[in-house]
Parts: structure tokens; sequence; C-alpha cells
């Protein structure tokens, strides 16, 4: 049954792409990119609603009050594509830090950058850390909330990998609040393969990090609010989040 399940999510997910993607083109023509942004904030929305349809997931997001007004980083960790979508509509105006790859993906490209998402290739070195935080340092001239996967890549359910040192240099440019989140995404929606799993996808929003002098120091701060929101499970309420994508009743 999840096999199918997942299939049928694939085939929702294409089309849903191809024709939002199509219907995107105006704006692409246009270049408005609060346009594009609602436009993908609406992609997302529907992706999620299918997700959580199709494949009998819920979306449980605990600790939405932590996250600030204005601009700030979401530290957030990374397991599967779902963490990519679940921030389009949990903050107001997010700007993504996105892999060069994804800018090349037809139809999807042009709008994550119309939309302004902040593209890295990670293999420039020290250029790619100089325009990423020009960019940064533009997205929050623009108050937006930037999206960042510290991690660098997706990992396992339980898994931790080493925190890339671009958190660093971007927190010590801009002084905002920093946002650790958890989740256990990759349970349902595992990081390869297509298959989904039926369950609840837990996302835990603590609250922002105190001021953490050096790289050291702030690792270890992300590294232990994650480890405080990932074990303290009870501590957070068991509300389902409709506004992120849509629920399965009970």
């Amino acid at each position: 049954m999840s096999a199918l399940r997942a299939l049928a999510f694939a085939l929702y997910f294409l089309i849903l792409t191809v024709v939002m993607g199509i219907g995107a083109i105006p704006i692409r023509i246009l270049r408005k990119r609060q346009a594009a942004l609602v436009y993908a904030k609406l992609w997302a929305r529907l992706v999620l609603a299918g997700l959580c349809r199709i494949c009998a997931i819920r979306i449980d997001v605990t600790g939405r009050d932590n996250i600030p007004d204005g601009p700030c980083f979401i530290a957030c960790q990374h397991q599967s594509y779902f963490d990519g979508f679940i921030w389009m509509n949990l903050v107001p105006d997010p700007a993504y830090i996105i892999k060069q790859e994804l800018i090349r993906v037809p139809l999807v490209g042009p709008m994550l950058m119309l939309s302004g998402m902040i593209p890295v290739e990670r293999n420039a070195g020290s250029k790619a850390l100089r325009d990423l935080m020009r960019n940064t340092q533009s997205a929050f001239d623009d108050r937006r909330q930037i999206v960042i996967f510290p991690e660098g890549t997706r990992a396992l359910p339980g898994e931790r990998k080493p925190l890339q040192p671009g958190i660093v240099a971007l927190a010590k440019q801009s002084p905002v609040p920093i946002v650790p989140v958890a989740t256990d995404s990759g349970h349902c929606w595992p990081r390869t393969g297509f298959m989904k799993y039926p369950g609840t996808i837990h996302v835990r929003i603590g609250r922002p990090l105190g001021d953490s002098k050096g790289r050291a120091a702030l690792i270890a701060a992300i590294n232990d609010a994650w480890d405080r929101l990932s074990i303290t499970e009870d501590k957070f309420g068991s509300t389902v989040d409709n506004s992120v994508g849509g629920t399965l009743p009970d």
C-alpha cells in the first residue's frame, strides 16, 4: 500500500509541478519577485496537501511563537525534501540557501531565482562564500527570513552530520536571531528513493539562541539545541498545524 501511495504522490507532484511551471510563465516574463514568492508558496502548500492526503502523513509543528518578527536565520535539520517545502508557509518571506544545481531544474529553477532564493556553488571556494554573504545580507536588508540547513546535506533520522562553516560566517556578518529547528521528516519521506511512509512528521522550533562567541561555541549551541528539541518530545504540544499544507483527519 505504501508503494502505491508513493507512486500516486510522485505522479501528483509531477503533474502539479509541470502545470504550475507552465502557469508561472507570465510571472517570469513580468519578473515580479513578490508575485513569484506567492506562487511558490501556493505550489509548496499544494505539494504538502497532496503528501498528507495521498500518503497518510500528518504534519505536527510546535514552537511557532519562537520565530521572531523580521529577519532571522532558521537553522533546520535536513532529512528529506520535505524540509525544503515546509518553510515556504511557516514564515512570511523565506529565502532558502540552496545548492546551485536546483536553479537548473526546468520550470522550477527560474522561479526559485525569481522568488529570491540564494543559490550556492559549493565547489567555488571563497568566491561562493563571498557571494553567499552578499546575497544573505541583501535578503536581511529586505527583512526576509533565511532558511539554512547547516549540515549541508540530508542526514538519516538520528544521524548527525558536521555543521558547515558557512553558518558561522553568516552569523558573524549579520547578528540576527538564530532559530534552531529539529525534525524527523526522514521517517516518512526518506532522503533517497521515492517511497513515502504513513505517520507524523514533527517540526520542533526552538527559542532563538543566545549570543555565541566564536565558531566552536555557535556550532555547539546549535547542536545542543537540536538535541534538546529532539529528545524532549512530550514537553511540546501535539497540535497538528493545518496551515502548511493540510492533514488527514483522525
